[in-house]
Parts: structure tokens; C-alpha cells; sequence
């Protein structure tokens, strides 16, 4: 059976490890731990756990010093052989060995040469259980030979030929680094037309004049020894063939002469390697490394394919401009036909290399140590893998296994040494060497066989203390031989665990992936083996998990301000958490601004240091938590610094600074201003603005200013204060840029023509001597220019002009400098007159009764004697056409823009006389007028009635009394009654049509129903048609019972003991709306209208809502809201106002349904009083003097 102290993290259900291993009689076993007092009597063999590489080149000026520990119990002796026999140190002054240990140390500084100590070293550890050992170590020691002397001939050749330098550096160990350079160790460069190949040659594909130099020298590192070598400089001249002559060539033997190509272009050719095909062999898992250098002109490129296949995208590189291809980590997959190709514009060469990867040994599966007990089985196996397939051979103890002593337990068969039965005598270690041609494997792996009960190396009741939802794991190390099953229980007398809700590992340990409070109590380890058994009781406690419920969240703050972090914690009632702030990670610093209570950080007085990253981090014996949250501390940025003037030119200078801080916020933009000294001294004035990222900008300058900068910085916050100012720049006077703008000409007076201009400002004078040339002259005339030269105004008059002629005009700025540019002519007029004619050919036409169209001739422009603004039309009404009587009115203006012959005339009275002219308007004023002409308007329909009202109802009649309407516009043909009963659900009844003579102003109505509401729609006409109508309503009497207790009624009304009970009960509501005001303020509640409608005095009658005065008695149905229509005043009159004259208003009225004061809607409007709200709802206390309106 195996021993094992089992890694935590393999599973294997509990009690299937012991039937697995038997099945597949694949044991494997960790180390015994040799450092516990429960195990110290257990013995073991020898394991290597260091020694020096296979391959090991030492420096022969140091010490030499071979490698070799191991371990083992009892601890295991040391010896060593050399090439192969038994190398006695006692023997050796100069070596001696560590104690304890088998590493050798060879003193060879004072004495020896390392050379001497060349050889094969191998290192065995024996004790009683076996012996193992270490690789062949091969000791060299490293070499760095000089070169040869030569004798290098200087090189000429043509441009354009190719050439290589042969560096051939001497054999060292390990080879050595090339490299080139010149005297001065200056590496020399390289490109794709020269570089350096694997060998260490320089390549030129092409040379060129400057490559010729007399010091081409290659050098060889040494890194071992820390040397470098260099070879002899090599002189290389490049010439053309103009400057050889027929002498000197003849001259020139074949090695100063390098070759006799043409420097003419030419297609590639392969420098290195040679021909069409080649060969490369590597080894498994080194880099492989294909070169193709070619020469030509122009220098060709080179190229990479591999046939039949693609290259590895993850392990492919391009090294000395694609000259050489790299494959890193490379494997027999990889080999195959890679292919170069060489290309310029004159033609491609191809050069194919058959790369075959070779391996040296590599494990598959080493073998592994074996912990068995008397009786068990075990193999160990050794696999490897290789091209060429390896020879694998065993060792026992170091000694060929064909030699070593015989063991009945072991049975050798190929790769693998199957035990059976063992026993303690079949302790030993093993070696397995796997080798081929390119190298060899050896590993060394024991077999001890010990016969030990159950022993469980976790402390008794150890408690384990665990969050909620978080696995727990409890503790069961155990040792035995065989290897002991492990078995959990919960509780006294609980069963066995299982795998369904835990988990078992192969090193006893007990997981519970997901611990619960129920999770909490007693649990035992029990480890038995064929030889025993023990147990172990441990204890688990389940706690609640520590939580941030309030974290601290993301602040931006200010500079100068304060902020507060907030982090609240949620904890097991037994577990006392600590809570600690961090800033980026580390301690709060120590400052009186930090204040830290229970759950809160505050920050006051915030510096630009203290933003950053602050952690809540609460921390209890199990568990800890943190949240973090950043503080931005912004501000407004910090100004601009170093202003530097460069570039300085006439009209553009560079300005340069540095931005300051942006304290956290990004600079959007730079805002440039300038100082005029000369000018405006004191005053800044904005240049532009230039993009954040810029600290540059390019200005424009005026002449004859003296400048001074300053930059400003600007952010999301604001401006930054503004830079120090740059230094002044005077720039040169010049001649002004530009002419004076909004040059205009108009005449004052018919006779004169004023030239306006506005003037230039010093900044834009450009120098000293600001003057002005005015010119003019008449458009249409053949004068020329008059110009006169002013100082520096706005303003020149030309008299004695003709009227209203155009002039073309023109002002040109000019300084002591000289002239600005030619201005631009500008057309102006001189002065203007009065229109000399009127309008001819005026015609109206009469669209309808309040619309009227006008058409006029246009009068002659050069009559207008201005700049034409329009026509105007004058009327008025001059007399009405009923009454026949003439008085006039106040005239009324319409303009007409522009050259119109044509408008209308709205808002005309119908069945009018108007009279009107037309005359044109200019600049100056009005001309002339047109001859009057009168039209007249048609009849229109009347407006309504001036008033209705109701008089003398009777039981059976009502008579009605109106006034004719105050707009007849028209002769009255007829007035038109319409009248109909409304019952006691406001419903309307038939309707009733009784035309009434034009001349009469009252008419009873007879035989109507007593008691009965009727509603009654009046209106007039004229033969244009009906007018608007007035609408009244009224009631006939009631009979007699009901006519005397009406009387009654108003009897008890009119009582001087009923008048003083209303103002009792008047004053007591004012006193309960005061407690109510008083309530209410202080959030009480006091339902006063409830308490009103609930005590309501019948004798009290309802209010009219319009004007606040008690109403006149009548049913309960009058007072309900009518569908159509409205009550009427008690003088039963309605008025409708009359509408004033207006230019847009020629429609034919209003509807007459509704008295000014709106007494028609509120009467029977059906309106409800609204309960009174409940609570507080309304922020508004109800005021007394507004509840007591409505009862006075």
C-alpha cells in the first residue's frame, strides 16, 4: 500500500483511494516529512535536491564549485567519482567538502589551474535504504582566445558591387558575441542593404561612397569571462569607374580589386546560404534560426514562406531586417521546407532550406518515489520520448540493474520495474536513464517499504472559526503504512460523511464548500490501516459575515472645501470589527483636517494632496472588507507661466508658455489677451483662443502697437487668474489695413449731400497722423473726383448739390506712413424735397359692407424728388346714411410700402359714406394729395339689441321692453322673438317665432302658462340680414297660496329681530373662522363648512356668487343650473358694450348672451362649494376676511 501526505487540493472520495490504487497499481508517493517529531524514527533513502547543471563551464579565476545536496534518514554520506573511477578528495589538498553536504569546493585562486580539474564528475548519496545519484556533471572551464595575427589588404571596389567582411572569431567557451564597430566604439548602422549575418560576416548587398572607411573591426565578446576580443581593422574604399583609368585598372590585381561585376543594376543573388536548396537540423525546443542574404541593386527584399504549411503566428520573429527567421520553442512539428525569397524590381531569386528537428530525451512519464508497506505492490514507471527514440536502462542503488543484487520482490519489464510481496529489505533507490544520440535523462526515484499504524498529526479539538457561505476546511494530516482511509463524523453518534454535501480529500482534509449555521459542532477524523487506528475531534463555529451596507461613494470637491465619506458596517454580534481609513493604500496622514468618528471620514479644508483613493477596510478576526472611493480635488486651473515671444515678425509673433496646474479638472482652452501701451494702457483686450493641448500660438499683429501678452487657462471650473505679462513688442508703423466702414451719403437739405463714416481707432491707425480723404462725385455726370483730405472725424458736408442726385462716394484712411488700400465706392444721394405730384386715376371698389379696395396711378420717380417710402391713404367717415345728417370724424392713415398701386381698406362701418385721397410719401414727407373720392359702404346686419328687460308679470303674461341696437348698420326691417318654456328638470320646451314691426320698442305676450319659466331670444334686421341676438329669461306669478306665502317670507325678512339673529350668527361664524385661521396655522383641522351644512338655516337664503348679495326669493328649482341659457339681473336688463373703431375689426359683433359682470354664467353655472380638504394638505391658511366676503 502507499504512504502519502496528500496536497490539499486533490479530491478523492473518502474510502475509494486505497481500491483505486490496488486496481491500478499505479502508487505514487510524496516525501516524508522528516522534520516531525512523530516521524522522526521513520527512515528513508537518499533523494538529490540540488546539483550543478550537466553542462557546467566554470570561470578559471574563481574557485570551482560542484553542486551536490541531498537528503534522507538517516542523513546519507557523500562520494564522488571522476571520468568514471572513484575521485578521492582526502587525497587533494586543494578540494575538500561542505559538511553535511556532498558539493565540492576546489581551490584553484591561490593555487591549481582549472584545467587540471577538466572532467566528468558524478555525486552519490548512500545511506541504509539505498543510494541515490547525480547527472554527469562536466566541468570546463570557459575560454577566450585572441585572434590570429593576419595581414588584411584594404579592399576597393565599384559602387554598387557587393562585399563581404569576414569576421571567422576564435573557437571559445562558450562562443562568443560578435558584433562590429569602428575605432571610436561606435557600433556601425545597418539596414536592409548591410547588415550582419549568424556567422558574424558583414554583408553589403550594395556598396555606396560612404561606406568607405579604414576601420571595419569585429569584435568577440566573451561573456563568461567578461573579455572582449577585436580582429585587425579592415580598410574598405568604394570608387566609381569614371575614376579608374585603363593604368590603374591594368594595374590592380585580383585581391585589391575585389570584383569585376558592373555597378549597373542587377538582379539578386544569394550571398548566404549557397545555391538553390540547403539543409538545417535543430533540436526540440531550442530556436530555430534561418538567414538568406542577397546582393543586388537596387538592395533586395527578403521574404518568408514555409511549403506545404504556415508559419506559427505566436512563435515566429523577423530579426536583421527579415534576413533572418526565427522560431522560438520549436518542435517536430515544425519541421518541413521553409523557403526565402530575395526580390527586386529586376527579377526574384528563391532559396529553399530542409529544416529536420531532432530531440534530445524528454520525460513522458519520470518516475515517482514509492512509500509501501510489507506485502504491497508498486511499479515504477519510466517513459521518455526522443528523435531518435531513447534507450531506456536501469540502475539499482547506481549499479547497473543487469549487476546489482537480486531482489525476488522486482520484475523488470521495459520501461517499467513491477514489485510484488515487498519487503523491508526491498528498500532502494532506483535510477532510470532514458538517452540518445543528443543527450540523456536520469532520474532517481525510491521504493521504501515501512510498516507503521495510523497516526493523525492535526492537533486535538482545535476550533475553527468560519464565515457564512464560505467554505470551511477542517484538518485531518495523517500518517500510516499502509496508507490509512479517513472517515468524518459530526456529532457523538453521527454517521459517516459523504461526498453528497462535502468533500473529502486524499489528504484528510474535510471540506465544506458552503458552511451554514447549522454547519456549526463536533467533528471527528477517525484514520484506520490494517495495522491500527486513530482519531481526532475538532470543532467548527459559523459566524455571520462582515458587510459595508453603506459604502463610500465617489467625491469631487473643491479646493478649500469639505467632504465626508460615509462607511457603515454589519458584523457577527461576537466578532469586534476595527474599522481603519487608508489613503492610497497606506495611512491617513497626520493632520487635524482628518476627523474619523464611527462611520464617517471628513475631510476639511481640502488641499490638492488629499485626493486620491480613500478605503474603508473593516477588519475582524475571520473576515475583512473594504470599499474604496476616490476624492478628486478640483479647482479652477493654476495660471499659465514662462511666456517667451518668438518669430518676432512685423505683423506675427509666436507666443509660448507653460500650462500650469489643472488641478484635476482638464484644460479645454487658453484664452490669449493683449495690452496696447501706446493706446489704451491698462486695458486687456481678447486676441483669441487656442485649444487646451496647445502651448503655442501664432498671433497676428497690427502696426504701430506696442503689445504685451498675458495667457489665461480655463476649465470646467472657470478661469484661471491671468499669467504674468510677456514682454512688450513694439511693432513698425505702417500704412492703415483698412478704410473706414459704414461710409454713407444722405442730404441733410434738398441743396447738400453729408458724407458719414465710421473712423478707425488707434489700434487699427497703424501709425502716427490719422487722416481721412473724402471723394465724391455724381454718378450719371462725367466730373470727376473732388476729394479733400480731413482729420481724424466722422463726418464732411458737400454744399451747393442739385436735389436728390446720385453720388458716388468713397473715404480712404491714410497715416504719415501712407495710404490704406482704394476703398470701396459706396452710391449715396444728396438731399431730398418734397414730392412735387399727386397720384392720378384714384378708384375704390367696395368688396362688402366694412371692406374696401383703392387702385391709384404711380406718379413719375423723378417727381419723387426722394427715395420713394410709399403711399398713404387718408379717409374718414363724412355721414351716415340713415339719419342723412353730416358730421365729421377723426381721419385715419393707412401707409403702403414701396410702389404698391393698390390696398384694401378694412374695419368701414356698413351703410356709410367715407371720402379719402392718396398721396406718395418720401423721405422728406408727404407730396400733394389726390382729389377726394367718396364711396359708400353697403347695409351690414345690425349689432343685438341695446338691452332687454322684463316688466309687469302677471299669471298669464309677460311684456317686454328693449332698446333698438346701438349699430343699426342698415334701415330695422323687423325684429325677430323667439321664445319657449323651461321646465322643472331644464328642459326646453317648443319653440315659439312671433315677428315685431321695425318702429315698436315694446310688446306683451298673452296666454302663457302660470308659474312657468321661459327663456326668450330677441333680434334685429336689416335687408342684409338678421343681427345678434339677446337672450333674457323670466317667470310668470305663481297663484294666490303661494303669492301670499311669499309675502310671508319677505315679511319675516324685513323684521328687525330676523335682521339681528343673521348678524349674531354672522359674527359667530367670524369668530369660528378665526379659531379655524388659528388652527390651521398650527396644523390643526376645523371643518367649519361641514359644520355649517350641517346646521344650515332654511330661512336663510342663497347668495348670488357674482356680486355677494343675498338673492331674491324663489323654489328650490331656480336655483339649479339651467342646460342652455342664464338668469338675468333683478332689474331685468342686459348691456352689451359697445365696440370701439379699429382697423381689423370688421366683423359683424359679438354674441349678446352675457352681462359684463358675467351675472349670466354665475347664476346658472350649477357651481358646488367644495368640501374642505382634510389634514394639511395645502401650505395656505384660509384668511377670515376672505370666508366672511362671501356672507357679507
Amino acid at each position: 500500500m502507499q504512504l502519502e501526505i496528500m496536497p490539499r487540493k486533490k479530491r478523492l472520495p473518502a474510502g475509494r483511494a486505497p481500491l483505486l490504487l490496488l486496481l491500478c497499481q499505479l502508487v505514487r508517493a510524496l516525501d516524508v516529512p522528516l522534520d516531525s517529531k512523530l516521524l522522526e524514527d521513520l527512515v528513508q533513502p537518499p533523494t538529490i535536491t540540488q546539483q550543478s547543471p550537466k553542462d557546467y563551464i566554470i570561470d578559471p579565476r574563481e574557485n570551482i564549485v560542484i553542486q551536490c545536496e541531498a537528503k534522507g534518514k538517516p542523513p546519507p554520506s557523500f562520494s564522488w567519482t571522476r571520468n568514471g573511477t572513484h575521485f578521492d578528495i582526502e587525497k587533494d589538498p586543494l578540494v575538500t567538502m561542505k559538511p553535511g553536504s556532498g558539493t565540492l569546493t576546489i581551490n584553484i585562486m591561490n593555487e591549481g589551474k582549472a584545467e587540471t580539474y577538466e572532467g566528468v564528475y558524478q555525486c552519490t548519496a548512500r545511506n541504509e535504504r539505498g543510494a541515490a545519484i547525480s547527472n554527469n556533471i562536466v566541468v570546463r572551464p570557459s575560454r577566450s582566445p585572441l585572434w590570429t595575427k593576419e595581414k588584411l589588404e584594404p579592399i576597393t571596389l565599384r559602387n554598387g558591387q557587393s562585399l563581404i567582411l569576414p569576421c571567422r572569431p576564435p573557437l571559445g567557451l562558450p562562443p562568443p558575441i560578435i558584433f562590429w564597430m569602428d575605432n571610436s566604439f561606435q557600433r556601425l548602422p545597418q539596414s536592409e542593404r548591410v547588415s550582419q549575418g549568424l556567422n558574424g560576416d558583414l554583408y553589403f548587398s550594395n556598396v555606396l561612397p560612404e561606406d568607405t572607411r579604414e576601420d571595419y573591426i569585429c569584435y568577440a565578446r566573451f561573456n563568461h569571462t567578461q573579455t572582449i576580443q577585436q580582429k585587425q581593422p579592415i580598410s574598405v574604399k568604394v570608387i566609381s569607374v569614371d575614376e579608374l583609368n585603363d593604368t590603374i585598372a591594368a594595374n590592380l590585381n585580383d585581391s585589391e580589386f575585389y570584383s569585376a561585376k558592373s555597378n549597373r543594376e542587377r538582379p539578386p543573388t544569394f550571398l548566404t546560404p549557397e545555391g538553390n536548396a540547403s539543409h538545417k537540423e535543430e533540436l526540440r525546443g531550442n530556436v530555430l534560426s534561418l538567414e538568406c542574404i542577397a546582393e543586388g541593386l537596387p538592395t533586395p527584399i527578403i521574404y518568408w514562406i514555409k511549403e506545404d504549411g504556415t508559419l506559427p503566428i505566436n512563435r515566429t520573429f523577423y530579426k536583421n531586417f527579415k534576413k533572418t527567421l526565427q522560431i522560438i520553442q520549436v518542435s517536430e512539428a515544425d519541421s518541413g521546407n521553409y523557403q526565402c525569397i530575395a526580390k527586386n524590381p529586376l527579377g526574384a531569386i528563391y532559396h529553399t532550406i530542409s529544416v529536420t528537428v531532432k530531440a534530445a530525451p524528454y520525460w513522458i512519464m519520470a518516475p515517482q518515489n514509492l512509500v509501501l508497506s510489507p506485502g504491497e505492490d508498486g511499479r515504477l514507471i519510466c517513459r521518455a520520448n526522443g528523435n531518435p527514440k531513447p534507450r531506456i536502462s536501469w540502475l539499482s542503488n547506481g549499479v547497473p540493474i543487469e549487476i546489482a543484487p537480486d531482489d525476488p520482490s522486482r520484475n523488470i519489464d521495459g520501461d517499467t520495474i513491477i514489485f510484488s510481496n515487498v519487503q523491508e529489505r526491498s528498500s532502494a533507490v532506483y535510477q532510470c536513464n532514458a538517452s540518445n544520440e543528443y543527450g540523456y535523462l536520469l532520474a532517481n526515484a525510491f521504493v521504501n517499504v515501512l510498516a507503521e499504524p495510523p497516526r493523525i498529526l492535526t492537533s486535538a479539538n482545535t476550533l475553527y472559526q468560519v464565515i457564512t457561505d464560505r467554505p470551511a476546511l477542517l484538518d485531518c494530516a495523517f500518517f500510516g503504512s499502509p496508507l490509512p482511509t479517513v472517515e468524518w463524523f459530526k456529532g457523538a453518534k453521527g454517521s459517516a460523511l459523504h461526498e453528497d454535501i462535502y468533500v473529502l480529500h486524499e489528504n484528510g482534509t474535510l471540506e465544506i464548500p458552503v458552511a451554514q449555521k447549522d454547519s456549526t459542532g463536533t467533528y471527528t477524523c477517525v484514520a484506520r490501516n490494517k495495522l491500527g487506528m486513530a482519531k481526532n475531534e475538532v470543532h467548527l463555529e459559523i459566524k455571520d459575515a462582515t458587510r459595508i451596507i453603506k459604502q463610500p461613494e465617489y467625491a469631487v470637491v473643491q479646493r478649500g472645501g469639505t467632504v465626508s465619506f460615509e462607511c457603515k458596517v454589519k458584523h457577527d454580534h461576537t466578532l469586534i470589527p476595527t474599522i481603519t481609513w487608508l489613503k492610497d493604500s497606506g495611512e491617513l496622514p497626520n493632520d487635524g483636517r482628518f476627523t474619523v468618528d464611527k462611520d464617517h471620514l471628513v475631510v476639511a479644508d481640502v488641499w490638492d494632496d488629499d485626493g486620491g483613493t480613500y478605503t474603508c477596510v473593516a477588519n475582524t478576526t475571520l473576515d475583512n472588507v473594504s470599499a474604496s472611493a476616490v476624492l478628486s480635488v478640483v479647482d479652477v486651473p493654476n495660471p499659465p507661466f514662462d511666456l517667451e515671444l518668438t518669430d518676432q515678425l512685423d505683423k506675427s509673433i509666436q507666443l509660448s508658455w507653460t500650462p500650469g496646474n489643472d488641478n484635476n479638472s482638464p484644460i479645454t482652452k487658453f484664452i490669449i489677451e493683449y495690452e496696447d501701451a501706446m493706446h489704451e494702457a491698462g486695458l486687456w483686450h481678447h486676441q483669441t483662443e487656442v485649444s487646451g493641448m496647445q502651448t503655442t500660438a501664432q498671433l497676428k499683429l497690427s502696426p504701430y502697437v506696442n503689445y504685451s501678452f498675458r495667457v489665461m487657462a480655463v476649465n470646467s471650473l472657470g478661469r484661471s487668474l491671468p499669467s504674468e505679462a510677456s514682454e512688450q513688442y513694439l511693432t513698425k508703423a505702417a500704412e492703415p489695413d483698412t478704410n473706414p466702414t459704414a461710409v454713407e451719403g444722405l442730404g441733410s437739405e434738398p441743396d447738400n449731400l453729408v458724407i458719414t463714416w465710421k473712423p478707425l481707432n488707434g489700434f487699427e491707425s497703424n501709425g502716427p497722423g490719422l487722416q481721412y480723404k473724402v471723394s465724391w462725385r455724381q454718378k450719371d455726370g462725367d466730373d470727376e473726383w473732388t476729394s479733400v483730405v480731413v482729420a481724424n472725424v466722422s463726418k464732411y458736408i458737400v454744399s451747393g448739390t442739385p436735389t436728390f442726385v446720385p453720388y458716388l462716394i468713397k473715404v480712404q484712411a491714410l497715416n504719415d506712413v501712407g495710404f490704406a488700400p482704394e476703398p470701396a465706392v459706396v452710391m449715396g444721394h444728396s438731399g431730398e424735397d418734397l414730392p412735387m405730384v399727386a397720384p392720378g386715376n384714384v378708384r375704390v371698389n367696395v368688396v362688402n359692407s366694412t371692406l374696401a379696395e383703392v387702385h391709384w396711378d404711380p406718379v413719375p420717380l423723378k417727381s419723387i424728388r426722394g427715395h420713394l417710402q410709399g403711399y398713404r391713404i387718408y379717409y374718414w367717415k363724412a355721414q351716415s346714411s340713415s339719419k342723412r345728417n353730416r358730421r365729421h370724424l377723426e381721419k385715419k392713415i393707412l401707409t403702403f410700402q414701396g410702389s404698391k398701386t393698390h390696398g384694401m381698406l378694412p374695419g368701414l362701418e356698413p351703410f356709410s359714406h367715407y371720402t379719402l385721397n392718396v398721396r406718395v410719401v418720401n423721405g422728406k414727407g408727404e407730396g400733394p394729395a389726390s382729389p377726394d373720392r367718396v364711396f359708400n359702404t353697403p347695409e351690414g346686419v345690425p349689432s343685438a339689441p341695446s338691452s332687454l328687460k322684463i316688466v309687469n308679470p302677471t299669471l298669464d303674461s309677460l311684456t317686454l321692453e328693449w332698446d333698438p341696437p346701438s349699430r343699426p348698420n342698415g334701415i330695422l326691417t323687423e325684429y325677430t322673438l323667439k321664445y319657449q318654456p323651461i321646465n322643472s328638470t331644464h328642459e326646453l320646451g317648443p319653440l315659439v317665432d312671433l315677428k315685431i314691426p321695425a318702429n315698436k320698442t315694446r310688446w306683451t305676450l298673452k296666454n302663457l302658462n302660470f308659474s312657468t319659466r321661459y327663456k326668450f331670444y330677441f333680434y334685429a334686421q336689416t335687408a342684409a340680414g338678421s343681427g345678434s341676438q339677446i337672450t333674457e329669461e323670466a317667470v310668470t306669478n305663481v297663484d294666490e297660496g303661494k303669492m301670499a306665502m311669499a309675502s310671508r317670507q319677505v315679511d319675516i325678512a324685513t323684521q328687525g329681530w330676523f335682521i339681528g339673529l343673521m348678524c349674531a350668527v354672522a359674527l359667530l361664524i367670524l369668530i369660528l373662522l378665526i379659531v379655524c385661521f388659528i388652527r390651521r396655522n398650527k396644523g390643526g383641522k376645523y371643518p367649519v363648512k361641514e359644520k355649517e351644512d350641517a346646521h344650515a338655516d332654511p330661512e336663510i337664503q342663497p347668495m348670488k356668487e357674482d356680486d355677494g348679495t343675498f338673492g331674491e326669493y324663489s323654489d328650490a328649482e331656480d336655483h339649479k343650473p339651467l342646460k342652455k341659457g342664464s338668469r338675468t339681473p333683478s332689474d331685468r336688463t342686459v348691456k352689451k358694450e359697445d365696440s370701439d373703431d379699429s382697423l381689423v375689426d370688421y366683423g359683424e359683433g359679438v354674441n349678446g348672451q352675457f352681462n359684463e359682470d358675467g351675472s349670466f354664467i354665475g347664476q346658472y353655472s350649477g357651481k358646488k362649494e367644495k368640501e374642505p380638504a382634510e389634514g394639511n394638505e395645502s401650505s395656505e391658511a384660509p384668511s377670515p376676511v376672505n370666508a366672511m366676503n362671501s356672507f357679507v
